[in-house]
C-alpha cells in the first residue's frame, strides 16, 4: 500500500493508529499533528503520579522519538489544523502556520477540551484546570507553596488530585454540586464509599454544594466563595468538572456529530467514508451490545478503538468489541472497572467497603453488566474475563467472598 494517512491528534489514540498501521505492514506514509509542543505521552497520570513527584515528563512519553524516526511516522507537533481541502479522493490539510499536508486518509483523534466555568474570578493566578502537560506542570509549580486545596467537581481526576493533596498534608476540600461523588458513572454504593474513605483521610467533602466565584488579593486566588456567602481558603485550586469533545474541525468537514461528538460506526468510520475517528472525542456503538450510541473516555477506549481504524484502513471489517475499563487510584484505593453499567437494575455488594476491599456488580434483566472493585483485582479480572466471553455469573450466590468469582462463570 501507497497510501498517505493523515491523524489528527497526537495523543494515545493517534498514536495507537500509526503504531498498529506499522506492526500490520503498512507502508504508505503516515503523519501525525498535535497542537501540543510535546510528542504523543499518558495522561491519566497527570493527575497521580506526575503530580505526586513519581514520574516526570520523559517516563510519561508513549514511545521515544528515536521510534517514530525509526518507523517512518512524522510527526508534527505545536501545530494546529485549521482547513481540510479535497481534491476528488485526496485532501490537504492546513495548520495554523500555514504549513500543508496531502492525503489520502484522513483519521480524526481531537480529543476533548476541559469545560470551563466561566465564573467571576476565574482568571485568578492558582485557579487551575487538569487536561495536559502544560496544566499539570503550572499545577506542579504552585503545589509546594499551596497549603488549602479546593477541589471543584467530585469526578475521578477530582478526587485523584484531592486524595494526593491530601496525603501531602495539604488542607483539602472537595466541592461538588450533585448529591453523590462519582454520580454520572458508579452506584450510590461506591460513591458512599469514596465520599467515606476520602473524609476519613481528613478531607472535607461538600455535596449538593454550589460556588458562587473565585475571590483573590493582588490578582492571586485567596478562597472560593459558596452560593450561601461563606468562603472557603485556597491558595490552589483545581477545577474538574468534565469536558467537551473537540469536534470543530468535525464540523466543518460536515460530519455527522450528536451532542457534539463525532458518531462513528462499529468499524470507526464517520459520515464521510474518507474520514476515520477515534478516542474522547467520538461517539459510537455500544461495543457488547452494538446499540445506541456511547461517549467512552478512557485510554482503554482510545487503544482499542485506534486499532480497529488501524484494521479499517488496512481493508478490514473487524468491528469494535473490546470490553470497556477504567481505573483511578486514590491514595491506597484503586477503584478497577469492567462493562457499562447503563441501565442496571439490581446491584450485589461483595466484601466491605469499610475495609477497603469490596466490589460491587451491576445487573440488568438477571445478566451481570459491569463491575465496581476497590482493591479486589480477582474480581476485576473474573467479570472483565466473563463479559469478553458472553457468560454470566449469578446475582444471588456473588456475595459469598469464599467463592472466587471464576467458578461462577456459567458456560
Amino acid at each position: 500500500m501507497s497510501e498517505r494517512i493523515l491523524i489528527i491528534g497526537a495523543g494515545q489514540a493517534g498514536m495507537q493508529i500509526a503504531v498498529s498501521l506499522r506492526d500490520a505492514e503498512f507502508d504508505g506514509s503516515i503523519t501525525m499533528i498535535g497542537e501540543e509542543p510535546h510528542g504523543p505521552y499518558q495522561r491519566p497520570p497527570l493527575s497521580k503520579a506526575y503530580l505526586a513527584g513519581e514520574s516526570d515528563e520523559e517516563s510519561l512519553e508513549l514511545r521515544s522519538p528515536a521510534f517514530y524516526v525509526e518507523n517512518n511516522i512524522v510527526v508534527i507537533t505545536g501545530e494546529r489544523v485549521v482547513d481540510v481541502r479535497w481534491d476528488a479522493a485526496h485532501g490537504t490539510a492546513v495548520t495554523d502556520t500555514g504549513r500543508e499536508v496531502p492525503f489520502d486518509k484522513l483519521a480524526l483523534t481531537t480529543g476533548a477540551d476541559v469545560r470551563r466555568l466561566g465564573v467571576e474570578g476565574e482568571d485568578l493566578d492558582g485557579v487551575l484546570y487538569l487536561r495536559g502537560m502544560a496544566d499539570a506542570q503550572g499545577l506542579k509549580q504552585r503545589w509546594d507553596a499551596a497549603k488549602n486545596v479546593v477541589v471543584i467537581g467530585g469526578g475521578f481526576i477530582g478526587l485523584e488530585v484531592a486524595a494526593v493533596a491530601r496525603k501531602n498534608g495539604k488542607t483539602t476540600t472537595v466541592v461538588h454540586r450533585n448529591t453523590r461523588l462519582l454520580s454520572r458513572v458508579v452506584a450510590p454504593e461506591t460513591s458512599e464509599f469514596f465520599k467515606q474513605a476520602h473524609e476519613r483521610r481528613g478531607t472535607t467533602i461538600l455535596l449538593n454544594t454550589n460556588f458562587a466565584r473565585f475571590v483573590g488579593e493582588n490578582g492571586k486566588v485567596t478562597g472560593v466563595e459558596l452560593e450561601g456567602g461563606e468562603v472557603i481558603p485556597a491558595d490552589l485550586v483545581m477545577v474538574g468538572v468534565g469536558v467537551i469533545p473537540r469536534s470543530d474541525l468535525a464540523e466543518k468537514l460536515g460530519l455527522e456529530l450528536a451532542n457534539g461528538s463525532i458518531v462513528v460506526d462499529a468499524q470507526a468510520r464517520t459520515s464521510d467514508p474518507r474520514v476515520l475517528a477515534a478516542g474522547d472525542a467520538v461517539t459510537m456503538p455500544h461495543p457488547l451490545t452494538q446499540e445506541g450510541q456511547i461517549v467512552l473516555e478512557s485510554v482503554q477506549n482510545a487503544v482499542d478503538q485506534a486499532k480497529v481504524v488501524a484494521k479499517t484502513i488496512m481493508g478490514e471489517e473487524t468491528a469494535y468489541t473490546a470490553v470497556p475499563w477504567f481505573w483511578s487510584d486514590q491514595d491506597t484505593m484503586k477503584l478497577q472497572m469492567a462493562g457499562l453499567n447503563i441501565g442496571y437494575d439490581q446491584t450485589v455488594v461483595r466484601g466491605n467497603p469499610d475495609e477497603e476491599k469490596f466490589s460491587v456488580l451491576y445487573y440488568k434483566n438477571g445478566r451481570v453488566i459491569a463491575i465496581d472493585s476497590v482493591n479486589e483485582v480477582l474480581d476485576y479480572m473474573a467479570v472483565r474475563k466473563a463479559l469478553g466471553a458472553g457468560q454470566n455469573m449469578p446475582a444471588d450466590k456473588v456475595a459469598d467472598t469464599s467463592v472466587k468469582l471464576k467458578e461462577l462463570v456459567e458456560d
